[in-house]
């Protein structure tokens, strides 16, 4: 298969809106539309075929380090029509691709269903807000939309630390640079002390995945900048545990003040199937108020969950909350939405009771 063939393949994700493109051995090319795994309707690909279209479009560099490591990632662009993350990997001794289609328009804060207290975290002069979930729930996506919101508002100096670069943007009221790790910098930890010389407001850090980074992060925060970060973690509670358990236990009284007092808030995303197609996200949106800040210096972030519930005039909201509110609208189906949740059984209780039109107490007073 020649590159001919690979551009078809990606004007049909384009055309088709389809999130990711599946080449593997034994099978024709499969999409994931809408949560769901679909074959084209072409011939099934030989291992030779999966190799052609890996070169027509994998750099030397990365083709390298597929046969070094077995496996590789990088960002692309195919025409003006999209971007693409790509991950090369190779299994059973052929080479396997998954392409991420990562759209060129942002999305407004109100498309994505973002909560509005965000507009005002990521206005703050310094501080770490962290936006956390599982791989593919839309993090990428929500951070590009929050990072184009101040470049169309603001007159900042914005620095993007990617692996790879995903959304391209262009200077408008701020001035972007984006670095993408491995190409522009070797690591993330380097690329963070490298920028906080570079008089930046705001600095988005792709992963946070060392002990280095996260401490780079919630120092760059502490010193006055506003800081992304992205975690795969799930909820605001384990979003806080994960942070502090990266580090010795000597250090994480020390880390559990700095943190208390660096960190703005974290938003939790999950990305669920949407009725009829499409897909839609459930946010937990937590808000540093100073008695979580105590929450967190004290240790006691198992107390987390029910001050999100009563920091409601706050902006918070559970993530429980809003998968039954997708729920109710009549925007998701009962079974996803508690494949879900947090406390899946408490979820379950609930739905079963609102179809018998019993509700709790707050749901009422919203109603009236």
């Amino acid at each position: 298969m020649s590159s001919v063939q690979i551009d078809k393949l990606l004007q049909t994700v384009v055309n088709q809106k389809v999130s990711d493109l599946h080449i593997t051995q034994g099978q024709p090319p499969v999409v994931r539309v809408g949560g769901h795994m679909v074959r084209l309707e072409t011939k099934s690909l030989e291992g030779e075929d999966c190799i052609g279209l890996m070169k027509s479009i994998t750099p030397e560099r990365n083709q390298q380090e597929l046969q070094e490591r077995g496996g590789t990632d990088f960002g692309f662009a195919f025409g003006d029509a999209a971007r693409f993350r790509v991950a090369v990997f190779k299994q059973r001794g052929y080479v396997g691709m998954v392409l991420r289609r990562i759209p060129s328009e942002f999305l407004t804060f109100e498309q994505l269903g973002l909560p509005p207290v965000i507009r005002e975290l990521i206005l703050r002069p310094r501080g770490l807000l962290l936006v956390t979930g599982p791989t593919g729930s839309g993090k990428t996506t929500s951070l590009a939309s929050m990072i184009n919101w101040l470049n169309d508002n603001v007159d900042h100096h914005i620095i993007t630390l990617e692996d790879p670069i995903e959304y391209y943007h262009k200077h408008k009221k701020c001035t972007m640079n984006q670095r993408e790790i491995g190409v522009d910098v070797p690591s993330f930890a380097e690329a963070l002390r490298r920028a906080l010389r570079m008089d930046p407001d705001v600095i988005l850090v792709g992963e946070m995945r060392d002990l280095e980074t996260i401490q780079s992060a919630i120092s760059a925060a502490e010193t006055g900048h506003v800081v992304f970060g992205t975690l795969h973690t799930t909820g605001a509670e384990g979003t806080v545990n994960r942070i502090i358990d990266v580090f010795p236990t000597s250090q994480q009284e020390q880390i559990r003040t700095q943190l208390s007092t660096a960190i703005l808030g974290v938003l939790s995303q999950a990305l669920l199937p949407k009725k009829p197609k499409g897909v839609v996200a459930a946010y937990e949106m937590l808000v540093i108020t100073s008695a979580i800040a105590n929450l967190i210096r004290e240790n006691k972030t198992y107390r987390i969950p029910s001050s999100i519930q009563t920091g409601k005039k706050f902006g918070m909201q559970l993530l429980d909350d809003a998968l039954f509110n997708l729920w109710k609208n009549g925007l998701c189906d009962e079974g996803p939405v508690c494949i879900k949740s947090n406390n899946p059984g408490e979820l379950r209780a609930r739905i079963a009771n609102a179809k018998k039109g019993i509700f709790d107490d707050e749901e009422k007073e919203d109603d009236e």
